[in-house]
């Protein structure tokens, strides 16, 4: 063996002792710091992690997997998706694409996916988007992106793959929870652009009738308007359709509820283990509609800011609840910089609604249950969008038959509800919508 071989390998053992070393000390401050009774614990787990990156790269078959720097990101990689599917370690490229992820336009399918039960999971498809004219529904399980298998997949990776230029095409292959059954479908990226507020109209007996596709910058602005004109309809209630409504920004959430509420009334709390993570917050919309009674509809594509929503007006008391549980996506995630451009996503806190209950894969539970088979609530949503739209009412999308008529049993029921609330309020006065401005 040569002089410089000899000397390379003596390098590599001398780095891996100081990383070791570097390790192990870092591990023995930081548990002093912050008063870790298990501290001689931690320092022996970090010999262990030294001792088992020398044995892979000591006896890995393939050596060209064993560099340093791919066995210290895999060991992050892991440390932070054992924790939940929405933790996770972001090298230098990932971390700038989260960071561009808002920055220009970009191809998209019109899902939200999630991490559940360790499997990606289509949230909900947005209407009058390729993943929705492709047939996707919600709770379809995403097994493969063009060919390639999503088990391990971190939600960044699965994004990535997903989104590309318009106009190119991915191929899904979907396991159908409900019928146990595989399909390959193939789905044509483009531009997604969604009214967040859609299909307000004035139902029988003066109950008005509107649905949040989505919760962004201008929904409670678009909200207040439609609100608006149907108090100049004088409708004596209101169904509010959430189904479907896979989520969307946190302040949205918070105002669309305070449109319904008090003042001042809490809304959502986040607990975590930080002090800072522990945030209350409340109504504060200038304009209001507190009294008119109230129906929203949920099912199990109502996720993230709709469950904040309708968990709010149940534990309120401000509405009924009808349809199906929510998703159950109730969790905070902060990204946190490292060195050399990388960071940490990691989940700091969880959702709670008014009386305290969690969200985060428990869901919301309807007031009163009412549940549509998958095949019928896809037919739904084509009437409704077709409604909408002006298309005649039994069209279908292109290449497709047109499809039976099916009845909305969760709006009907909602419908019926009101009317019974209002019949036994004697319809006053009191229950007409109108806004209250704050003082």
């Amino acid at each position: 063996m040569s002089i410089r071989v000899v000397g390379r390998k003596l390098g590599w053992i001398m780095v891996v002792a100081l990383l070791g070393a570097n390790l192990m000390m870092g591990a023995r401050l930081y548990s002093k710091e912050v008063g870790d009774p298990d501290r001689e614990d931690v320092y022996g787990q970090m010999a262990l992690f030294t001792r088992v990156l020398e044995q892979v790269r000591k006896n890995y078959v393939d050596a060209e997997k064993t560099a340093y720097t791919n066995l210290i990101k895999g060991a992050l990689q892991g440390m932070l998706q054992s924790l939940d599917p929405h933790s996770q370690y972001l090298d230098v490229e990932m971390y700038k694409d989260m960071k561009d992820d808002t920055a220009g336009q970009f191809g998209g399918l019109g899902i939200v996916i999630s991490i559940k039960d360790n499997v990606l999971t289509i949230v909900a498809p947005m209407e009058d988007t390729p993943g929705f004219r492709a047939g996707l529904l919600a709770g379809d399980k995403i097994m493969e992106i063009d060919g390639e298998s999503t088990e391990g997949y971190s939600m960044q990776e699965a994004v990535k793959k997903l989104r590309g230029p318009p106009g190119t095409k991915v191929s899904l292959r979907i396991l159908r929870t409900k019928t146990q059954e595989f399909n390959e479908v193939e789905v044509e990226r483009a531009i997604i652009e969604v009214a967040s507020v859609k299909g307000t109209r004035v139902l029988e007996d003066d109950i008005g009738y509107l649905r949040i596709t989505q919760f962004s910058e201008p929904t409670a602005d678009a909200l207040q308007n439609e609100l608006e004109f149907l108090a100049e309809k004088n409708v004596k209630a209101l169904v509010l359709d959430l189904r479907n409504n896979p989520g969307g920004l946190l302040n949205s959430a918070v105002e669309v509820a305070g449109k319904f509420l008090d003042r001042n009334q809490v809304v959502v709390s986040t607990q975590g283990r930080e002090e800072k993570d522990n945030q209350v917050f409340k109504s504060r919309s200038r304009k209001r509609f507190p009294d008119i009674p109230l129906a929203i509809l949920v099912n199990a594509g109502s996720a993230s800011a709709s469950e904040i929503v309708a968990g709010a007006l149940k534990d309120h008391r401000r509405a009924v609840l009808i349809g199906e549980k929510t998703f159950g996506k109730g969790s905070v995630q902060s990204v946190l910089s490292m060195d050399e451009g990388t960071a940490i996503r990691l989940t700091t806190a969880k959702y709670y609604t008014p009386s305290m209950e969690v969200i985060h894969e428990r869901g919301i539970e309807p007031d009163i249950v009412v549940a549509v088979p998958p095949e019928e609530w896809r037919t739904l949503q084509v009437q409704r969008m077709n409604q909408e739209n002006g298309a005649e009412p039994g069209a279908e999308e292109e290449g497709e038959g047109p499809a039976a008529p099916v009845e909305d049993i969760q709006l009907q029921r909602a419908v019926e509800v009101l009317k019974g609330i209002l019949r036994f309020a004697g319809q006053t006065e009191a229950g007409v919508l109108t806004a209250h401005a704050a003082r």
